[in-house]
C-alpha cells in the first residue's frame, strides 16, 4: 500500500466518498442506519472533511493500492499529544495489516512534531478496534459519552499510546 497525505478537493471527495461506503458497512451493527448518516454527514462528508484540513488541523493519510483508495486515517496536533480521529480500511482489504501502516504514519509524525502520544476515541462496544488498538500497544485511559446532536451520542473508551 502506497500511503499518500491529503491535498487537493479531488482527494477529499474521493476521500468522503470511501469514508461513506466504509460507515454504512463497518458501523452497521453497531450504530442506527439514521446515526451513521447523521455523523457521516458532520465529520465525513466533503464539506467536514474540507474543514477539518483547512481550519482544525487535520491531516489525512490515504492509502493506495495502485490508483484505488482502500483505507484513510486522520490525524490532528491536540497540544502534547495526538489526536487519531479516523482509521478505516475497505472491507476487502481487512485483514491484511494495512492498518498497520496507516497507524505507522500517525506515530511517525508524532514523534516528529514531539508529541508524548497519540489517542484515540473508539466505539465501547466495537470489540474488533479495541482489540486492534490494544495489541497495538494503546489503553484505555478514560471513557466518554458525547453528545453530537440531533439525540445522539457517541459512547466511547479514550485509548492512549505512549511515545
Amino acid at each position: 500500500m502506497e500511503i499518500r497525505i491529503c491535498k487537493t478537493d479531488e482527494q477529499l471527495a474521493q476521500l468522503a466518498r470511501l469514508a461513506n461506503e466504509i460507515w454504512h458497512e463497518y458501523f452497521a451493527g453497531l450504530l442506527s442506519p439514521e446515526q451513521i448518516d447523521y455523523m457521516v454527514q458532520m465529520y465525513q462528508s466533503p464539506d467536514a472533511l474540507t474543514r477539518a484540513v483547512r481550519r482544525e488541523g487535520y491531516t489525512y493519510f490515504l492509502g493506495y493500492e495502485g490508483d484505488d483508495l482502500v483505507g484513510y486515517c486522520g490525524v490532528k496536533p491536540d497540544g502534547d499529544r495526538l489526536f487519531l480521529s479516523k482509521l478505516y480500511l475497505r472491507s476487502d482489504m481487512r485483514g491484511k495489516h494495512l492498518s498497520s501502516l496507516l497507524l505507522a504514519r500517525a506515530v511517525e509524525l508524532a514523534r516528529t512534531e514531539g508529541k508524548r502520544a497519540v489517542y484515540l476515541t473508539c466505539n465501547k462496544y466495537n470489540a474488533h478496534s479495541l482489540d486492534v488498538y490494544h495489541a497495538k500497544g494503546f489503553k484505555d485511559v478514560d471513557a466518554v459519552v458525547t453528545d453530537i446532536g440531533h439525540g445522539f451520542v457517541m459512547d466511547d473508551y479514550i485509548l492512549q499510546l505512549d511515545l
